[in-house]
């Protein structure tokens, strides 16, 4: 979602900006701009659109050696150049760029803004004109930001810049990500190190509630009383080549081809030197004390919990809930006497699965977050963390931390198992194994994958994903993967249900794609591949390999049938992007979706 980027330091600050902002499109984004200041003046460059678009609005003889800048996705008010951060005030005195949303909004206008005539649809606009009010009221700006943070209701990361000062930026949050970097006579604030590893590796944790001074050579961190923080920065270990796309076209299918090397990987990191699966004893116990697992998570995220829950339950005798994050927290369940919250999330940023965390922590419940991103802020605010080592995941559409999810998750389920005296007959890192040269050889056969797109996608408007137990989940994903960046109306259903229902959507030569991976529900859901058949459906029918019938599309390398889901969906993956690729649009930003959700 939206991005923020900030430099202060000696060098020309507009392309330090524009690059930190490229580093962030893959974040999803519909505007974007600039404020740069020099001794003189502020100057503020915005435009609706690509980076590329503000790059051509840019005065790139203005020599400014601090700036701020932004890319929005739009919550208040329509994309557009007025709606477009930085944000100024009536005055011209103060530039602001922020990310979040303020619930309290039209309430600060009217206690505060009466007679000042907005411009703008924005949130944002409303922060920086109270500000600028009590400025004018004989507040330094330093009373002013604070005097104005206690007021806002919602999540913020911002960035403010004063005309009078050129010494500072302004910085606070709260809920909404951001960083502070360290250099060599320079500061920077960015809502995501990728963004800042061209001028630095070095960065310092921002908490909420927290208000920073950032000035070229220090960085004042004050908590909510006014009192100094000390903390020490971290270095990022986050390889600058990872984020590239290299020879590929996109980073999606970069991604996508990734997955055998994120495996291997895994394997690496969680087994010993006796090659014994190896969880830290900490989170073994978290395992051992719980009564039932609730799984929080969205999206993508979400269809890997499913996975998830059916690993605990099987092997390790575990009860587990799968709960939407953004349901969950408004519409809370029964819980039992010691439950034990996992929370899975790509960037560990999303909102709504820490609006749940923040209320299960008040509630003194313990917390396991699965995540890509070490440092971010579930990561952080969780009792512990699993890692998924997959490697920056810079596509919108989610694929090689899907599978990494759903590999960390049944090492996690194998450990519960281990821990709880259950022996579930498989040796897993064997089969992890196998299954890293299963998706090496789905990924090898792309070409023939292109062909089903061609003979089944070209023209529909709208495609139907079956399957039962675990192939069920993964159609959800199938679905949600096609829909998201083809944008062809796709849904996952259970094979049972059809007959209830959904049947009556079918038409002649509608797409249907059935998965058969599971033995003991292979004739069921070759039954309703069927019905859907004789009402006229084009049924795409991908099997595994030892279950597979003549006539079947696709059949995917033998593998552990409870490990089928890291298989079979990398068909699914090519599936949606050659959709998209076909259709011409912009695979790793599909329109209207951010990457990082972090509102709710």
């Amino acid at each position: 979602m939206c991005g923020i980027v900030g430099y202060i330091g000696n060098d020309n600050v507009l392309e330090i900006l524009l690059k930190g902002l490229e580093k962030m499109e893959y974040r999803g984004y519909d505007s974007a701009g600039i404020g740069v200041r020099n001794d003189e003046e502020v100057k503020v460059f915005k435009e609706k659109g690509r980076i590329r678009d503000l790059r051509e609005k840019v005065e790139t003889d203005f020599d400014a050696t601090v700036g701020i800048g932004h890319t929005r996705w739009a919550t208040h008010g329509v994309p557009n150049v007025v709606n477009a951060h930085p944000h100024q005030s009536t005055n011209g005195r103060f530039t602001l760029v922020h990310n979040g949303v303020i619930e309290n909004y039209e309430q600060l206008k009217n206690d505060h803004l009466g007679d000042v005539e907005l411009v703008s649809s924005t949130d944002t606009e409303i922060i920086v004109e109270v500000i600028a009010k009590l400025a004018d009221e004989g507040m330094t700006t330093e009373e002013a930001f604070n005097r104005t943070l206690g007021e806002l209701h919602g999540s913020y990361a911002l960035g403010l810049l004063d005309e009078e000062d050129p010494d500072v930026i302004y910085v606070a949050k709260n809920k909404s990500p951001l960083l502070l970097g360290k250099g060599e006579d320079f500061n920077v604030i960015t809502s995501d190190a990728m963004a800042m590893l061209q001028i630095t590796n070095e960065f310092v944790e921002l908490m909420d509630g927290e208000v920073v001074l950032l000035k070229k050579d220090d960085i004042v961190i004050k908590d909510k009383e006014g009192n100094a923080v000390e903390r020490d920065s971290y270095i990022a270990e986050i390889d600058a080549g990872d984020i590239e796309k290299g020879t590929y076209d996109h980073y999606m299918l970069k991604e996508i081809n990734d997955q055998p090397a994120a495996m291997r990987k895994i394997i690496q990191e969680y087994q010993d030197e006796d090659e014994n699966l190896k969880i830290d004893p900490a989170i073994i116990k978290q395992l051992r004390d719980a009564d039932r697992l609730y799984v929080i998570a969205a999206g993508t995220s979400y269809h890997a919990g499913l996975i998830g829950k059916e690993y605990f339950e099987k092997w390790a005798g575990v009860p587990t809930e799968v709960h939407v994050a953004s349901e969950f927290v408004y519409n809370t369940p029964m819980l039992s006497e010691k439950p034990l919250f996992i929370f899975i999330s790509q960037s560990g940023e999303t909102a709504d699965s820490r609006a749940v965390l923040v209320e299960i922590k008040k509630l003194g419940h313990q917390s396991l977050t699965v995540t890509n991103v070490p440092g971010s802020t579930l990561s952080r605010e969780a009792d512990q963390t699993l890692i998924l080592h997959a490697g920056p995941e810079i596509a919108v559409a989610s694929t090689k931390a899907y599978t990494a999810q759903i590999a960390v998750l049944s090492i996690l389920a194998q450990v519960a198992a281990r821990e709880l005296g259950k022996d579930t007959g498989i040796n897993l890192m064997t089969e992890l194994a196998k299954v890293t040269t299963a998706i090496t050889a789905v990924i090898d056969d792309a070409p023939a994958i292109e062909q089903i797109v061609n003979e089944y996608l070209e023209t529909t408007r709208n495609a139907f994903f079956i399957g039962r137990t675990m192939d069920y989940y993964v159609g959800l994903e199938g679905a949600l993967k096609l829909k998201e960046i083809s944008y062809i109306q796709a849904e996952g259903f259970a094979g049972g249900e059809l007959k209830h229902g959904t049947i009556a959507l079918i038409e002649e030569n509608t797409p249907v794609f059935a998965l058969a991976t599971q033995e003991r529900i292979n004739l069921n859901i070759r039954g309703n591949a069927q019905e859907v058949e004789a009402r006229g459906a084009k049924v795409c029918m991908i099997s595994m390999e030892g279950l597979e019938q003549d006539g079947d599309t696709y059949v995917i390398p033998h593998v552990h049938e409870m490990l089928t889901p890291l298989v079979s969906v990398v068909v699914y993956q090519f599936i949606a992007y050659y959709a998209a690729l076909h259709r011409g649009n912009d695979v790793d930003k599909p329109r209207n979706l951010a990457k990082s959700v972090t509102v709710e």
